[in-house]
């Protein structure tokens, strides 16, 4: 059997040979080896996964439901945006910024209506919420650029909820090295911006449809 290189030509014995020469298993057998040595060593062969470290949340989901009031409910029903940090009020939902941010910029889209979750919405809700997230990480580009987009849901306090009995979504702008040696060894997260400035330029920022 004839292997065609990535150059266009043909590897083992000859290009009519009916079966695959030593040549044709020494990549595999690098790649083995490869592996081999990194396990004798210690150490995976596998790239690094990399981290969104965010350890100063902790506290926040272990104490979230010690309040007596939903943070949604609250931003929701004051007249001002300013207070809880909101951006952006639609008919069904409404965008703010979290106060306790993985990053700058961390934005979560919220219906108004309370005891709502990820399967309950209804499709009003449902359709106004992926709206206002698009919309979200345009307003995120034009203020601060990112290099891309952590955009979900966590259901469940097991799965970082911090608010369980009201749905939301995340939206976290994301940059190449935007994680570092604070949180992990000092146990600060450095969030460059006052967030009442990022929550002006987000809202100044907000495209109109």
């Amino acid at each position: 059997m004839a292997v065609v290189s990535a150059g266009g030509g043909a590897t083992g014995a000859d290009a009519g040979s009916l079966g695959p020469s030593s040549d044709d298993f020494e990549p595999n057998r690098r790649f083995n080896q490869f592996n081999m040595r990194a396990m004798l060593q210690g150490r995976s062969s596998l790239r690094r996964m990399k981290q969104l470290w965010a350890p100063w949340r902790l506290e926040y989901v272990q104490h979230a439901d010690e309040g007596d009031e939903c943070i949604f409910c609250r931003a929701a029903g004051l007249p001002e945006d300013e207070p809880e940090l909101v951006i952006h009020r639609g008919e069904a939902a409404f965008v703010l910024l979290n106060k306790f941010p993985y990053a700058s910029g961390h934005l979560m889209v919220a219906p108004y209506r309370h005891d709502t979750a990820f399967d309950t919405l209804d499709e009003a809700e449902a359709a106004e919420m992926h709206r206002l997230a698009v919309a979200a990480m345009e307003a995120l580009q034009l203020v601060f650029s990112p290099e891309g987009f952590n955009v979900g849901w966590n259901l469940g306090r097991v799965a970082g909820a911090g608010i369980v009995d009201h749905a939301h979504v995340h939206v976290v702008p994301r940059w190449s090295g935007d994680t570092n040696f604070m949180p992990v060894l000092a146990d600060v997260k450095v969030i460059p911006e006052h967030l009442l400035e990022t929550r002006r330029k987000l809202a100044e920022a907000w495209p109109l449809r």
